[in-house]
This record gives structure tokens, sequence and C-alpha cells, in this order.
């Protein structure tokens, strides 16, 4: 596909639908054709392009494409101006939020062992004075609710001192409140598994005393060394939090009908450390590929589709939340389902398709009704392609976490942030075991180079054929999940092409 093509194209090109009497195939058979057209169309190649433009756009912008910045508002503009090229009915949806840069993270031992730690400040933390605070450590004591109870402090004295705590159990915001509540003059939060902390207290006003996250292995490092003495550390966390306007980018075809609407996003802002080109603007490139390509087919589809480039989800979904919070109960009954697609082009990428089902058993229970239905529609394609997959709990961590709320059916991919790539998973996906699906995840070297092509390509083509197939047929939505799926066959010549992150708790 090539963009020029696609924003050549005068508008209206997607008109409403043909009399249904007048199409000469069923709707399964409309899909399939759909499917295979838009598979054959999208690539990674064709995303890259548009990964381009977002470097260069974060380029000339202080280096990132955060909600409130100047690099989100040219990300948002060059998305709706492809758009608005290819005949879609484009809009902007603009909200208030509360803009958060974080000006200093530094964390250092003073004695007994001096060294300094990776600190991730927490998004809405308190800041500390510019010269940090330096205090003694308190390691509260570890059990399924680290710090969330009052009793949790009772057996040390937390008064004046930093609380070390280990993540689980409540969410960080109930952490730092009770820890401040103890005495704390702030406290560092570390994980439960392997990887970097990247988390936040769930909005502004809510913090109390100034918080950050480290690693598992700094973190019971440190409770063992205060276990045997007294541990000073000087902790500095710093954020500017001032009140923006930003704004998600919807568009949808001209015609099909409104009753049936077919949603897909991906949230198009960045962390203020870097340009965000696989977090996340390998979603949001796939899906305007695929948009495009939709464009340039010409074709009339049976359901409304809508596409969404969301703004401030690093800073807690906030921009799908403004969405689904503004829509009426009926237009929230119009969505068929959602499809989310956060972090696709993972360097070294697991394939993870959202267990809609809860057949993993992980974590939150499964998603509305229809979105097992969903999972399968994704896995049957993958698996016609011979490419390995794995679920994926819906933790929270992105932009279907409003609609899952609204009882929408939703689903979608993943490839992978900061957790570890386990030798099981390198054996079945191919990469290094034991390091990070995205070693520059919320980091300056999340740029060009941080892309993995083929799992660009695999998600790619989920898109498409998932636009595609409910473009005209939403019927699988109702089958049971263990139904036998139509094959879809790979394209000759080449194969068949998944969040601010961090959960709370």
């Amino acid at each position: 596909m090539a963009v020029a093509a696609a924003a050549a194209l005068a508008a209206p090109l997607l008109l409403s639908a043909p009399d249904a009497a007048a199409r000469p195939h069923t709707p399964a058979e409309d899909a399939a054709k759909l499917s295979r057209k838009l598979v054959r169309e999208a690539s990674a190649g064709d995303a890259y392009r548009h990964l381009k433009m977002f470097q260069a756009i974060a380029d000339s912008a202080d280096g990132n494409r955060a909600a409130g910045s100047l690099g989100h508002d040219a990300s948002a503009a060059y998305v709706y101006s492809q758009l608005q090229k290819a005949g879609y009915q484009v809009s902007y949806e603009t909200f208030g939020f509360t803009y958060i840069e974080t000006l200093a993270e530094k964390l250092s031992v003073t004695a007994p062992t001096p060294r300094d730690i990776a600190v991730v400040a927490m998004s809405y933390t308190t800041s500390t004075p510019k010269d940090g605070i330096r205090a003694a450590l308190a390691a509260v004591p570890v059990d399924a609710t680290t710090g969330c109870e009052p009793a949790d402090y009772a057996a040390g004295d937390v008064t004046g001192k930093i609380a070390l705590i280990q993540r689980g159990g409540c969410d960080f915001a109930m952490k730092q409140k009770e820890a401040a509540a103890a005495g704390a003059v702030a406290a560092i939060v570390y994980n439960n598994t392997e990887g970097a902390l990247n988390g936040t207290l769930g909005g502004p006003g809510i913090g109390v005393i100034p918080t950050g996250g480290i690693t598992q292995s700094e973190g019971q490092a440190l409770a063992a060394e205060a276990g045997k003495g007294p541990v000073t550390v000087s902790l500095e966390v710093r954020q500017l939090q001032e009140p923006r306007t930003t704004r998600n980018v919807i568009a949808e075809t001209r015609g099909g009908d409104a009753d049936r609407t077919v949603m897909l996003g991906a949230h198009l802002d960045s962390v203020t450390d870097g340009p965000g080109i696989n977090d996340n603007g390998s979603g949001s490139a796939g899906l305007l590929d695929v948009a495009l390509d939709l464009a340039e087919t010409r074709e009339k589809p049976a359901n409304k589709v809508r596409f969404a480039w969301w703004s401030a989800e690093e800073l807690g979904l906030l921009g799908a939340e403004a969405y689904v919070t503004g829509l009426t109960a009926e237009q929230r009954a119009d969505i068929a389902l959602y499809l989310n697609f956060d972090m696709i082009g993972s360097p070294n990428f697991g394939q993870f398709v959202y267990d809609g089902d809860n057949s993993d058993g992980v974590g939150a229970g499964p998603g509305p009704e229809g979105s097992a239905q969903l999972e399968k529609g994704i896995n049957d394609f993958l698996d016609s392609g011979n490419f390995p997959h794995e679920g994926t709990d819906f933790d929270g961590r992105s932009d279907y976490g409003p609609f899952i709320d609204a009882g929408i059916p939703s689903g979608g991919t993943f490839t992978g942030a900061e957790g570890v790539k386990t030798a099981a998973q390198a054996a079945k996906f191919g990469g290094e075991a034991g390091v990070a699906y995205d070693t520059c995840y919320h980091s300056a070297c999340d740029n060009l180079s941080n892309i993995n092509t083929k799992a660009l390509d695999i998600n790619v083509d989920v898109i498409a054929h998932a636009v595609g197939t409910y473009a005209h047929d939403l019927s699988s939505l109702s089958k049971p999940a263990g139904a036998p799926a139509r094959a879809t066959k790979g394209q000759s010549g080449r194969p068949l092409h998944a969040r601010g992150h961090q959960p709370a708790a």
C-alpha cells in the first residue's frame, strides 16, 4: 500500500453500505474477501513509514510525543490529515488532564554500602526538595498485603524514615498513603516480579509523600541489608504537574450500520522520556496503515468501522476513559466490539493475545460476553499462519479497560513491555531468554531502532484481518468460543501477518 495513494483519494470514498438485497455474497463471504485483501495490502513496511514520521516529530519536539506536548499535537495532526484525505469522517475529542513531566529520579544508598539504584517516579507523586530527602530506610515486613494496612507498620518505627514496601495486595496509592500515616517521609516500592516498576498513583491530588519504584532484586537486597542494621538512603523524585488539554483522534467510515459499530484503537501518546516508537507508535502506525488500506479498497462495509488514536494513556488511560464516559447508553450499546493494539513491535517480542475467556486463570477474570470469541478469532488467524501465541491478562494496563468496564466485548494483541522473556518463550518465539521484551520501555531509546519488524508485520495483519472480518460479519461473536472457525489462508509468497502501562497493584 502506498500512503501517498491513500492520501490522494478524494473524500468521501466510504459511502453508505449498499442494500443487502444487492449484495451478491453472504456476509461471511464478503468478510473473507475483504480480510484477504487487507491482509495482502497491510505491511510492516507501510506502517514503518508512519513510524518514521512519528520519530521525526519527536526529534523536533524535545524528543517525545507526550500528551499535552507539541510532539503529541503534531502526531495527532498527522494522523488526522491522513485519515481526512482518505475520506473518513474525522474528529478531535478534546479533554483536560494534569500534565506530568518528571524532573528528577535519583536514589542512592549513602550507608553502609554506598551505591546508586535506578528509581522511577510514580506518576502523580509529590516531589522531594531539589536536593532530595536523606533518611534511614524502614523495610516493611512482607506478606500478602505488604504496606496496605496500618498494622503493617506497627512492628517497626517508620517515623521520619523512607518506607521500603513490596508491591502487591493493594494499589500504590494505598501503600504510600498508609506509609505517610505511619510517619514515613517517602516511599520506595519494589517489584514482586522481574523487570522495572513503572507505576502510577492514579491521579492528581492522590500523592501524599514522594514515591518511586525499583526492581525486585534491588528491593530485596535493600530489605536484606536493612535487616542486618541501619541503612541510609537519599531519594530525589520531582515532577512538574500542571493542567493542560489534549485530544483523541476519532475516524469512522461514512457508511455502515451505526448500530453495529466495530471499533479499534491504539494510544498515540508517549511518555516524556522518549519518542515512544514501540510504545505506542507501533500500534498507532499499524492501525493507521490498515485504515488507509480500507479506504483504498473503496469497500462499503456493512457495519460502521471506527478507529481511535487515544491520548494520555500513559497517565492512566485518560483518553479512552473520557471517550467511553462521554457516550450515552445507546451509543455504548452500538459498539459491537473493541480491539486494542499497544506495543506490537517489541524487539524481544512475545506474541500475546488478550485472554477474553480467562482460560489462563491469571489475574483479572474474563472480558464481557463476546471477548472469548474475539480472542478465538485472533488465535485462529495466528494459527492459520503457524504463528505461536500465548494469552495475556486483562490487567488494566491499556485502553481496553474503560470498554471492559462498560460491558463492551474487548480483545487485541500485545508483544510485551518490561516483563522478562522466559526460556520457554524464547524457544517458542525466538529472541533472548532472561531479557525484557522491550529493554527500552519508557526510555529515550524507544526509537526507530527499537522495532522488531517481524512482530510488527504479524500484528498489522492481525489488525487487517479483524477489520476485514468484522466490517461485514459479526456472527462469530454469538457463537460458542469453541466452535470451528472459518479458515484463513495466508497470502501467497509471504506469511500472514500486544501500557501507562504498569498496573497499580
